[in-house]
């Protein structure tokens, strides 16, 4: 790959050094596996010391993709589905995965990537007997898709109404950190661990080698999970593997530090690409832009950097690409990608 820097994502580096310096510290010790270490019991008490939640079931998995699989199978009977908004990852980027254990998404329209009752009422109504799946679960990302975040309003409303209706509110939290990291949030991890059923909080995109977080708040969800782990092939037999890196996450500032710095290097970007004059397609709140420029100009600054397409914008010959930066991005990088798209951005 000939591109002078990616921003792809925020895991094309492997690791944060702490990370890697933990990891090599703990390799050499013995203990048991599946999770029954003493690593994995402090990380687990963290986390919930983080979430508030003393009685919440904590649970390693190695990747965001097999953490929806285990959890939103688990959440379902055999004729029950999930509500998703139409950007969400389960729909758009998870290759089918949550059909192929057997359950239909039904997909619905939000507000920026977001869902509210509104919307997932829409759904509910047109599921009306037997002869249709049964909608439990409600999923959504934070930060979504698109890169907007649900208040604490939002998910406090959100979440009553799925009580209310008795479903399921189950969070995707791959960027977990950057949506807690940003400057317009208001919740901190126990506002989230409180208003859902169950979420996963994200090392991979946030300066982990891999691995996630699963808590499961709801103790009617806990029973038996360990068998749906196992039955799916997502029981660690190494957790330490995992839990490790959450330990160094949490027992300091690092989780969020990370993600601060991330979402730092998108600002200075997003204010960048605002002194050009270019729109974006929604409003930067975290570690992830999408500017719209011109096809002919998208297809020269991908001569030297790395980034997605999003979508095709409204205006003829225009598109959407996605920037996303992370833990590790350098200041200069950025600075450098603003400096050869105002070489090649026309007065």
């Amino acid at each position: 790959m000939n591109a002078q820097f990616l921003f792809y994502d925020d895991y094309s580096e492997g690791a944060h050094p702490h990370i890697l310096r933990a990891l090599a510290d703990d390799s050499q010790k013995q203990d048991r596996g599946y999770g029954l270490d003493a690593t994995t019991e402090k990380a687990i008490s963290l986390i919930r010391a983080k979430t508030r939640q003393p009685q919440a079931a904590v649970h390693f998995v190695a990747t965001g993709t097999q953490a929806n699989i285990v959890c939103l199978a688990s959440m379902l009977k055999p004729y029950e589905s999930v509500i998703a908004e139409y950007n969400g990852h389960i729909h758009v980027h998870e290759t089918g995965s949550i059909e192929a254990t057997g359950h239909k998404i039904n997909c619905v329209t939000g507000h920026n990537g977001k869902l509210d009752s509104v919307a997932v009422q829409s759904v509910l109504d047109a599921h009306s007997d037997q002869q249709m799946v049964k909608p439990k679960v409600v999923y959504i990302s934070q930060p979504t898709e698109l890169g907007t975040i649900y208040s604490r309003a939002e998910l406090q409303q959100l979440h009553a109404f799925c009580q209310k209706k008795n479903l399921y509110l189950y969070i995707d939290g791959a960027r977990l950190g950057h949506a807690l990291a940003a400057h317009s949030a208001d919740f901190g991890l126990h506002d989230i661990a409180a208003q859902c059923d169950m979420f996963y909080i994200g090392g991979t995109k946030n300066g982990g080698l891999m691995g996630e977080a699963i808590v499961i708040v709801n103790p009617d969800l806990q029973t038996d999970f360990a068998y749906h782990l196992r039955q799916r092939g997502a029981l660690l037999s190494k957790a330490r593997s995992v839990s490790t890196q959450f330990v160094t996450f949490f027992q300091d500032n690092l989780y969020l530090d990370n993600a601060a710095h991330a979402n730092r290097l998108a600002q200075l970007l997003g204010a960048g690409l605002q002194k050009l004059d270019i729109s974006l397609l929604l409003p930067t709140a975290a570690n992830q832009l999408f500017p719209i420029l011109p096809d002919e100009l998208i297809a020269r600054l991908k001569t030297r950097y790395g980034f997605h397409i999003w979508c095709k914008a409204d205006a003829p010959g225009h598109s959407a690409i996605r920037l996303v930066t992370s833990w590790s991005t350098p200041e200069p990088a950025v600075i450098d990608f603003l400096t050869y798209l105002a070489t090649l951005k026309p007065a």
